[in-house]
């Protein structure tokens, strides 16, 4: 199975002089933690990614309102891409080796065409249960999930 098979194509991104409360309504609206930030120059290529913890820790320690910061200011500009064509595994290994929960879907040349998150791998793992020949299983998933949230600071 590929990530194109999984990925949630309608993603929304934001831009990085759109202000925070922008970037929280996507989020909102989309019932989302995290949109991937794409340049608005030329060809929209996704540059970082912003979380819903980068929003309110950036406005906690600011100590201003969302609309005054800007999305250049909180997001992380350290990237995990994956392509399409990826399998599930590879889209898993990656989450795991770089401890993310979500991955921005790009083409070669750097355009959003979607997401992938650890719970789309889960749905898929549960749905091959029934098959013969499994790609992911709950346990995969599971440690996987185990080397995102282990304990210690990755930056």
């Amino acid at each position: 199975m590929l990530v194109e098979n999984i990925m949630t194509r309608s993603t929304r991104a934001c831009h990085p002089g759109d202000s925070l409360a922008h970037a929280a309504q996507l989020m909102w609206e989309n019932d989302c933690g995290a949109i991937p930030v794409c340049s608005n120059e030329g060809i929209p290529r996704v540059i970082g990614i912003i979380t819903d913890r980068d929003i309110c820790m950036h406005a906690l320690f600011h100590g201003k309102a969302l609309q005054d910061l800007r999305v250049r200011d909180a997001m992380s500009h350290s990237l995990t891409l994956c392509r399409p064509a990826d399998s599930l595994a590879q889209a898993a290994r990656l989450m795991r080796e770089t401890r993310v929960r979500r991955l921005p879907v790009v083409r070669n040349d750097g355009t959003l065409v979607g997401m992938v998150c650890l719970a789309d791998l889960a749905r898929e793992a549960e749905r091959e249960q029934s098959l013969p020949r499994r790609e992911l299983t709950p346990t995969d998933v599971g440690g996987t999930l185990a080397a995102i949230s282990a304990p210690g600071h990755r930056f």
